[in-house]
């Protein structure tokens, strides 16, 4: 995980209209989320695993699952998942169990990120600032 500092860090937003603009962008709300806090990618490769810009945020007023929600940025950040090639070892066998286990387990979740990836993460950020505070 590498940390880019950006002026969005501790600006608020409406959750709805964040989304409505980093939506066309390439974001998407990603899947960790919870009822206070969540976080929008921007997957940028898929070479071997996936690397992405994370820009974390949190509830101000409200749950991230209701009308009106406003949220604040956090520090965005860039994270490398490695997956290993092959067969999961840890998968089990089942139509019931293939339903919930159907990707491999990450072969490093913090994965080491090449220093391309970095510069393409703070231009990346660069431009989010320039959209979202102009």
């Amino acid at each position: 995980m590498i940390e880019i500092p950006s002026a969005l860090e501790g600006k608020t937003f409406r959750l709805y209209k964040l989304e409505q603009e980093l939506k066309p962008l390439g974001y998407v709300i990603g899947g960790n989320w919870d009822y206070d806090h969540g976080s929008f990618d921007y997957k940028i490769d898929d070479e071997v695993g996936y690397q992405f810009l994370r820009v974390p945020f949190e509830a101000v007023d409200g749950q991230l699952d209701s009308n009106g929600t406003t949220v604040k940025l956090g520090c965005p950040y860039l994270l490398s998942h490695k997956y290993q090639i092959g067969v999961d070892d840890h998968a089990h066998i089942g139509n019931l169990s293939a339903s919930f286990n159907q990707f491999a387990e990450p072969q490093d979740p913090d994965a080491q990120i090449p220093e391309k990836y970095i510069n393409i993460g703070k231009i990346l950020v660069k431009e989010l600032e320039n959209h979202l505070l102009q």
